[in-house]
């Protein structure tokens, strides 16, 4: 049986032969929390219809994974606390 792999959205392409990407099963775990955080949006992971945005950025990969490891009914909040920044030094 051969992996399916997901596109990781990067900034840099310095070698796209080089794209990175993470198998389709861990991208649809993120995929799970972010339908439950926002709503579900095919494009995000419609590979075969070639519809796919471009998959996740690490930091929505690292996030989405974080909160999915809580209970469904903490995603929203441990999403939110993934998404926190710290203050903008003057």
């Amino acid at each position: 049986m051969m992996t399916e792999f997901h596109p990781v959205q990067t900034q840099d392409f310095v070698r796209p032969h080089l794209r990175p990407v993470i198998p389709a099963s861990v991208a649809l775990r993120a995929y799970e929390v972010y339908c439950h955080v926002y709503a579900p949006q095919s494009a995000m992971v419609d590979l075969a219809g070639r519809g796919c945005r471009g998959g996740f950025s690490l930091g929505e990969i690292i996030g989405f994974l974080y909160a999915r490891s809580f209970p469904k009914e903490e995603w929203r909040k441990r999403w939110e606390e993934a998404c926190e920044r710290p203050p903008k030094q003057r």
